[in-house]
């Protein structure tokens, strides 16, 4: 077993690659660690010469094509959560607090405010045009894209998992994962398909006075609030994953393998777990 870690996209990712060490596992690990990297510098909107930040600052470009793609994507998710997942939330997620990289997130700050979402983003061919007083936020699904892409690249090679805090991909085999619940930790057999989480227990903050947190509810341009402490999704991909447990987080039905915790304690299997 060949591994590798790094950190990417704000979080460890793990690497894991089960073929025999030697030149190619080498070479398949920093293809991999490459492609995050890669991604990172063109779709971080905490990276001022990012094409994102490009794009938010300008509203219009001709982007490449993993900008392309990851905003299609963001578009083609909203459209099917019924907003629920929304890639225009990047003024309300400043206001909430989230103006730079959590890391370096620190003390308290001025009252949330909300800020409108669901702003019209055209794309015609490689033109992205976003419309005026709205930018994009792209991280989940972003990281998502990452961890897919990554897989894809070390797939070729042999069974591989890629894990980037949670967001994660498992190939060719099945793998051992484990899943926060409310008491602890359960072990999910994952073979060819990918989890991802949303939650409000790690990424939290003070302002004014309150918590604050990065999940945005599009209908409010506020932090969300939820039945739900964290919601783990299984999914074929880690972009689905993670549109699904953003989804599901604020409200909407399960429509696939899910462990839900709620505010209240409590451990939920559904979607055909248990």
């Amino acid at each position: 077993m060949e591994r590798r870690s790094f950190r990417a996209m704000g979080t460890v990712v793990e690497l894991l690659l089960d073929i025999e060490p030697g030149a190619e596992s080498d070479a398949a690990l920093a293809r991999a660690e490459q492609e995050f990297e890669r991604l990172e510098r063109l779709l971080s909107r905490f990276r001022p010469d990012s094409e994102l930040s490009a794009l938010n600052r300008l509203g219009m470009i001709d982007a490449g094509a993993d900008l392309v793609a990851v905003t299609t994507l963001a578009l083609q998710a909203r459209e099917r959560t019924g907003g629920l997942f929304d890639p225009t939330v990047h003024d309300a997620l400043v206001a909430a607090g989230y103006d730079r990289t959590f890391e370096n997130l620190s003390g308290d700050g001025p009252p949330v405010s909300a800020q409108a979402c669901g702003g019209a983003v055209r794309i015609e061919g490689r033109t992205i045009e976003l419309e005026p007083g709205f930018r994009l936020d792209l991280g989940g699904i972003a990281k998502g894209y990452a961890v897919d892409r990554a897989a894809d690249l070390l797939g070729d090679v042999g069974p591989c998992l890629v894990n980037a805090g949670g967001d994660l991909v498992a190939l060719d085999r099945s793998w051992p994962v484990g899943v926060e619940t409310a008491d602890g930790q359960i072990t999910l057999a994952l073979e060819d398909g990918a989890i991802a989480t949303s939650g409000t227990d790690r990424r939290r903050w003070r302002r004014g006075g309150a918590e604050a947190h990065h999940l945005i509810d599009p209908a409010l341009g506020l932090p969300a609030a939820s039945d739900y402490l964290r919601v783990t999704v299984i999914a074929p991909t880690a972009t689905e994953a993670e549109v699904l447990a953003k989804a599901v987080f604020l409200g909407a039905p399960v429509q696939a393998p899910t462990v839900l915790v709620t505010t209240g304690g409590q451990t939920v299997l559904a979607g055909g777990l248990g």
